[in-house]
């Protein structure tokens, strides 16, 4: 069984790539499905959609900490 695993914190326009692919290069295209993940640093618990980018198989869970500021969190299935 897998489990969603942060992976970064990225800020608006910061590259970050998943197989190759600069997510920020790609419309993001909502599944409507969502994780609940609790923010390690201030403990709050937040609901992120999972997208998947237009013409790619990638898929990832993202939302908002703040403003402008993203968490990142892809699905790792070991």
């Amino acid at each position: 069984m897998g489990s969603w695993t942060y992976k970064t914190t990225i800020f608006d326009g910061e590259k970050y790539e998943i197989n190759g692919f600069n997510i920020l290069d790609y419309s993001w295209v909502n599944t409507h499905e969502t994780i609940t993940i609790k923010d390690s640093i201030y403990n709050h618990d937040y609901v992120f959609f999972i997208y998947r980018l237009k013409d790619t198989n990638v898929v990832f869970a993202a939302g908002e900490f703040s403003n402008c500021v993203w968490g990142i969190y892809e699905y790792d299935a070991v």
